[in-house]
């Protein structure tokens, strides 16, 4: 197997809501693995983009948002062993529970720091004393440490933090020609597993559209002419894509096949691409080599900014890479590739991200509308020259631009951003 296809396959993987709920609760329900008898109390710290994206989100099942339930659900009920799904499943008596948790003040939130590297720890306390401790780094799931009553019972080397004092990353030791060569070559049978993420994702959508919960996707359905498919691709692609969207932030009960540990940027990834396949009838072998071009773009960009920052990765990573998989579809070369870049790096680079939100929904509609932009002019050679703005000599440059204008560039927004959320309470 390629190594660019292992490199896929082992970043998609399942989120049932927005993935910082989803990793608060699994980091609670793991420390609380590790006593005997209920969890009683937890102490939650947060780095600063954990904290945010988990602030007013849906949680699935529930009525309530936010990090608190997130973290009650996690010490009543969430099921480690599920992972990122370990919400699903949750009984009214377990959410009952977490209601009075919270309510009693059992539930304790603290940010730890500013910051786009993911950080969750999770104590807990139980009867006669009993403490646990599950700390989490650098992905929504990586455990790196686990503490039984002030005793390590498990640690892990902390490989991201030695690649990147390497200044080494997977992803960049490749330049986008070599991507793109990638999709066009790889074997088709390859990427198969790919296909999983379009049924997982429409799955979501088809939730969403049922849903009473839901304003958006209606919306597009009926700006749509009432039809989940119709001639006019770009109605078509922004449905798929955002009524998943708006289906997975409010917390509803179907997962979303997450890349770079974001169901939404799975999502934007995926669905406008499928979408054009649908109205286009585009090859279904086509249709897998472009979503791979864009889950690898995606991956280029966030490995510079982040996990978790204040910009939006959604539309900026997963609509650049978005884009360059609808250019593929059409049969873009490299260099119409390159031209699209240019033009999403001059465009919408420097949306703020403000956590995990029915807003997502909006940047996403503006994600969709900028990719179909950026390509329909680069096929006819309008894009903005490398000279101009944050665009580099190479594609490379531009992405890693693009990055750096989230992580270091934008510590000051995330900070003000998490202020203003905090004057909410």
């Amino acid at each position: 197997m390629n190594i660019l296809t292992n490199l896929i396959k082992e970043d998609m993987k399942p989120a049932l809501g927005v993935t910082e709920p989803g990793a608060i609760a699994f980091a609670v329900a793991t420390a609380g693995s590790h006593i005997k008898g209920p969890v009683e109390k937890v102490i939650l710290r947060l780095n600063s983009g954990i904290f945010k994206n988990a602030f007013t989100c849906g949680i699935p099942g529930v009525s309530e948002v936010g990090n608190y339930y997130a973290a009650a659900l996690g010490a009543v009920g969430a099921d480690a062993e599920k992972g990122l799904e370990c919400l699903d499943g949750i009984t009214e008596e377990q959410k009952e529970a977490a209601r009075g948790m919270v309510e009693a003040g059992k539930i304790t939130v603290e940010m730890s720091e500013i910051t786009s590297r993911i950080y969750i720890k999770a104590i807990v306390f139980g009867k006669n004393s009993q403490t646990a401790a599950v700390t989490i780094r650098d992905a929504h799931t990586n455990i790196v440490e686990i503490i039984e009553n002030s005793q390590t019972v498990y640690e892990k080397k902390q490989e991201k933090e030695q690649r990147e004092t390497d200044g080494d990353c997977l992803i960049h030791r490749y330049t986008f020609a070599q991507i793109y060569e990638y999709a066009l070559s790889v074997p088709a049978a390859e990427l198969d597993f790919i296909k999983e993420a379009f049924s997982m994702n429409e799955e979501l959508l088809m939730e969403g559209l049922s849903s009473d919960k839901t304003t958006y996707g209606p919306y597009l359905l009926d700006a749509n002419g009432g039809n989940l498919v119709s001639e006019d691709e770009r109605k078509t692609a922004s449905l798929f894509c955002n009524g998943a969207i708006e289906a997975r932030v409010l917390g509803l009960s179907k997962p979303a096949m997450s890349i770079t540990g974001s169901g939404a940027h799975g999502i934007i990834a995926t669905m406008p691409l499928y979408a054009a396949y649908k109205v286009k009838g585009y090859t279904e072998e086509n249709l897998l080599r472009a979503t791979a071009l864009s889950y690898l773009v995606c991956m280029y960009i966030k490995e510079y900014s982040g996990k978790l920052s204040a910009f939006c990765g959604c539309a900026i990573a997963a609509g650049t890479g978005m884009a360059c998989g609808l250019a593929f579809l059409r049969g873009g070369d490299l260099e119409v590739l390159e031209k699209v870049i240019n033009n999403m790096a001059s465009s919408i680079t420097g949306m703020i991200c403000d956590g995990g939100n029915q807003g997502c929904t909006m940047k996403g509609i503006v994600a969709v509308d900028a990719a179909y932009a950026a390509v329909d002019m680069a096929v006819r050679d309008v894009y903005i020259y490398n000279v101009h703005g944050i665009n580099g000599k190479t594609p490379e440059e531009t992405m890693k631009n693009m990055g750096l204008i989230a992580s270091p560039g934008m510590a000051g927004t995330e900070k003000t951003i998490v202020e203003i959320l905090e004057g909410k309470k």
